[in-house]
């Protein structure tokens, strides 16, 4: 895979831009201080001088000081995540400092907001859904990953449970194609990704001490500011430096796997002025991170780190951010639990929430005379998902004066993602066909020992024989293979995929702002050009594992009828060197839009705005497809006839093309809204819009699609989605209701089905119709200066209105048969409850989260359902002194096995096609071993951090 560089002297010009801005003297200073209501400094929150950019922000003692001012009268603008704004009036010169208090407001229904908006306003005078995560939110949570903040917002679903990457974010019902797909994760008011599907964009979000705040929206605007999101936006925002130096160090050791497995863990975070009139300040910070895991595998399962900075130039009329991130990390996804009865579900036999089911430390090398590569391929499971990144930004905010302003958000990112891990472990019977097929064993007559290669120790025999009066038949002969309270006889079968993805991404986004008297208008331009390159085996070998916590390597000996003795793994036991060739993709993505907002105030309590989007989508790809030679090598890449293991060899079949657009006219998105602010202390507000969805990477490049590609067509998706909004606000609550409407229609369903030669094909696509109704609360109510409680609800259900899949019978697609589940329920759509308690003191914060995530339906077969669970959080912080405080929390308290994900019985690739398993396959087999994805288990974590 080729690597990438970001183009010279690129940074070089960026500094010197930053530079190269003059600033303009004024003749007045202002200064103050601002704390809450305890007297503690709000480091951090901004101030500025109502009607223009001039600004400061809070330093660590809660002081600011805004320069170069003309004497005069003016308005502050006080504003701080998590707490209500303020304005007050001031003359320049002053009399005497400020002291402004900000007051508490957990609901945040007066900050100002800049995500999902067309011009900056605040929540109460905001057509949108938006709910907000502050900094204190933020570090009194100890979560498992980026996406794991957001499972405290209304409206969102958030499958955590493949750990820290491999996630899945859905927003009012918009669930079908999983992953990120109807979302924009951002960093900095940027999309993570140019585009998704190869990689997800959670394998290069992190959120450590940099992170500022997240804004996130759900439906609305997102269809007309964000790129591809008609669920939503999320919008990680990094902090930037004060006018005083500050910073922070953050130590954490934690016991995850219910206190067995150790996690490191440091942050920092440092910022603040770079010059003498602090108008140049910078921010730099990072983690780094070494752990077994949850669910530990036997060797690290998690360890890396990233850094990021950037450096902000103020000056009269606006300014610059040159912001850079470098990520070097691993982890991997886990893998499912063997689970039983389709009622109550729990782990088989001896599996807990903390077993783990990825294969034990393997290396090998896969020669390229056998696979068709350039190169030897070099696996070892130690490494596990390697993610890579180096990005670099410009952000530039212009006030050209007479309302004119001007946006430009540009950022250049080279990321790289190795994977080694395996994938879809499932158990087989060895006694039966099955195991003999995935192998390439079957008819292959004789005597199969199996053993630990690492000891010797033998697990028994099989005998395959030819018919007699029937099929082949199995005589399995003193097996003592372990886990057989889980299946008798059985091994989990682990194949090993191998996958390089490199992606090269530019995106830029800038806006044009006109303000008028009492209306906004805002242009916009989007540009993304992504280059993708994609080597992949899947797999790359094939082995088997004994059925238990941290698989043991089963190695298996075989010996023909005649009596000649083969190794059918190699040492190591793996087998079938080179799994089904290689699979390489190229490709260049580019994504163009261009977008108009209008806001108007109407009067001073109504406030309208419509916008409209319009996306072009262009793919230009290559790819090449193995082609096994038959028959195998008589002695394999060793020259040993005794050994079967690396007998396949590839080449490859000539390199396929294919170009595909979408134009401007295909995809188009609008959306209007009005908000009324009754009194100052309620507002309500409607909301219709129309996003169009255009495909991602996966639709063009998975395996087995290749071959179908150049003949499909590309569509965009429709969802549209109504809401209304009722916002109220008193001295001691804050509530948000919503109650929304979604139809998501002309959605593609992706099957993947295997011949009779054990190559994968995809059945024609159906297209789906899904409609969601629903309710999201959000509320905050104070009982008194020391004791609150934060609670957000979605009260939600999802009717498929058309909905088909195709049934896979014997191999091959002559039997086929489509099935239609119109009227029955959406999957993974659930009543969703989180209630916070909270207690504070000058000293002391503790707070107890209780999430309750009700029954979804499996699949829209509605074949069975996954059961409600509770859990439970606990966190607590308390101030050693002014500067020290020590953190403890308690993830999933006690220790809940809540499911968030299953795989269908049959192994691979039954296993991926959950939406094909119906009614009468469960109760025809209730028994069957099938697989659950659980919630993380309990873990215990100590942080001491040092803020000065």
């Amino acid at each position: 895979m080729k690597k990438n560089v970001l183009p010279k002297g690129m940074l070089a010009l960026f500094v010197l831009t930053l530079f190269s801005i003059s600033t303009f003297a004024q003749s007045g200073n202002i200064s103050g201080k601002i704390t809450d209501a305890k007297g503690e400094a709000l480091v951090g929150a901004s101030v500025v001088v109502k009607g223009t950019t001039k600004g400061s922000s809070a330093n660590k003692t809660g002081a600011f000081r805004i320069e170069n001012v003309e004497n005069g009268s003016y308005t502050l603008v006080t504003s701080f995540i998590g707490y209500q704004s303020k304005e007050v009036s001031v003359t320049v010169p002053q009399s005497g400092s400020l002291s402004i208090l900000l007051q508490d407001d957990a609901a945040a229904l007066d900050e100002v907001v800049v995500t999902g908006v067309f011009d900056k306003r605040t929540k109460m005078n905001a057509s949108v859904a938006i709910s907000t995560l502050n900094t204190r939110q933020i570090e009194g949570v100890v979560p498992n990953s980026s996406a794991d903040l957001l499972k405290n917002l209304p409206g969102v679903y958030v499958n955590t449970s493949r750990g820290e990457v491999g996630n899945s974010i859905y927003t009012r019902g918009l669930n079908y194609n999983g992953g990120f797909f109807y979302v924009s994760m951002q960093e900095d008011g940027l999309p993570v990704m140019g585009i998704s599907g190869l990689v997800q964009p959670d394998g290069y979000l992190r959120a450590d001490a940099t992170l500022n705040r997240i804004e996130a929206v759900r439906g609305g605007t997102a269809s007309i500011l964000g790129p591809n999101a008609p669920g939503g936006l999320f919008n990680y925002v990094s902090k930037t430096g004060g006018q005083t130096l500050a910073g922070e160090v953050r130590a954490r050791f934690g016991l995850e796997g219910n206190g067995q497995n150790p996690y490191y863990r440091a942050d920092f975070n440092v910022g603040g002025p770079l010059s003498k009139d602090k108008l140049l300040t910078f921010n730099v910070g990072g983690f780094y991170r070494n752990a077994d895991g949850p669910k530990y595998p036997g060797y690290k399962l998690s360890y890396g780190g990233q850094v990021k900075a950037n450096v902000v130039k103020n000056y009269k009329s606006g300014s610059l951010k040159l912001y850079a991130k470098i990520l070097d990390d691993h982890t991997a996804p886990f893998e499912f639990t063997p689970s039983v009865d389709f009622e109550n579900p729990r782990p088989a036999g001896s599996f807990t929430n903390t077993s783990s089911t990825l294969i034990q430390s393997q290396q090998f090398t896969v020669p390229k005379a056998l696979s068709g590569a350039s190169n030897d391929i070099e696996y070892d499971t130690r490494k596990v998902g390697s993610y890579t990144e180096k990005a670099i930004g410009l952000n530039w905010e212009q006030n050209f004066g007479e309302g004119w302003t001007f946006n430009n958000n540009f950022k250049i990112s080279n990321k790289d993602n190795i994977s080694q891990t395996t994938a879809v472990v499932f158990p087989f019977r060895v006694d039966q066909v099955v195991f003999y097929g995935v192998g390439g064993n079957v008819a292959r007559f004789g005597t199969y020992e199996f053993y630990n290669p690492a000891t010797g120790q033998s697990y028994g025999t099989v005998q395959q024989l030819p018919p007699a009066g029937g099929g082949i038949r199995f005589i399995p002969n003193n097996l003592t293979l372990p886990g057989g309270d889980v299946l008798p006889n059985a091994v989990f079968y682990n194949p090993n995929p191998y996958g390089e993805v490199g992606l090269n991404d530019v995106i830029d986004q800038a806006t044009l702002s006109k303000k008028f008297k009492k209306m906004t208008f805002t242009g916009g331009l989007y540009y993304s050009s992504t280059k993708a390159n994609r080597f992949s085996m899947i797999p790359s070998g094939q082995s088997f594992a004994t059925i238990e916590d941290q698989p043991k390597t089963v190695a298996i000996r075989y010996t023909n009828l005649g009596g000649a003795k083969f190794e059918l793994t190699n040492p190591n036991g793996i087998t079938n060197f080179g799994g089904s060739g290689v699979y390489e993709n190229e490709a260049t993505v580019k994504q163009i839009a261009l977008f108009l907002g209008h806001n108007w105030d109407v009067t001073e309590k109504l406030n309208i705005d419509w916008g409209i989007r319009a996306e072009n989508f262009h793919i230009k790809s290559s790819f090449t497809t193995p082609k096994r030679v038959t028959p195998d090598s008589p002695t394999g890449a060793d020259g040993n006839a005794a050994t079967l293991y690396d007998n396949r060899i590839f080449t490859a079949n000539p390199t396929q093309s294919f170009d595909k657009n979408l134009s401007f006219s295909d995809v188009i998105s609008y959306s209007f809204g009005a908000n009324y602010r009754v009194n100052d202390g309620l507002a309500i507000y409607g909301r219709y819009s129309q996003g169009r969805k255009t495909p991602d990477l996966s639709y063009f490049m998975d395996i087995a699609n290749q071959q179908l590609t150049s003949g499909i067509s590309v569509e965009a998706q429709d969802i549209k989605m109504a809401e209304l909004g009722l916002k109220y606000k008193s001295k001691n609550l804050n509530l948000f209701v919503t109650p929304f409407y979604t139809l998501a229609s002309n959605i593609p369903n992706f099957q993947i089905f295997q011949n009779a030669d054990a190559t994968y094909y995809a059945p024609a696509r159906v297209y789906q119709k899904i409609e969601t109704k629903g309710l999201e609360l959000e509320g905050n109510y104070v009982f008194s200066k020391n004791l609150s409680i934060r609670a957000v609800g979605t009260l939600q259900t999802s009717v498929a209105k058309e909905f088909g899949v195709w049934l896979a019978n014997a191999n091959g697609p002559a039997d086929d048969v489509k099935v239609t589940y119109d009227g029955g329920k959406n999957d993974n759509i659930a009543n969703m409850f989180t209630v916070t308690p909270t207690y504070s003191n000058d000293k002391l914060t503790a707070s107890l989260n209780w999430q309750y995530m009700g029954k979804r339906w499996a699949n829209v077969g509605n074949a069975f359902q996954l059961p409600s669970f509770n859990t439970f959080d606990f966190n607590a912080s308390y101030k050693i002194t002014k500067n020290i405080q020590a953190n403890l929390s308690v993830n999933n308290l006690f220790n809940t096995y809540g499911i968030m994900g299953w795989a269908a019985p049959g192994g691979f690739p039954a296993a991926l096609d959950t939406q094909g398993f119906t009614k009468q396959m469960l109760e025809s087999n209730k028994q069957a071993i099938y697989a659950t994805l659980p919630i993380m288990p309990r873990a215990y974590f100590l942080t001491l951090s040092y803020k000065f």
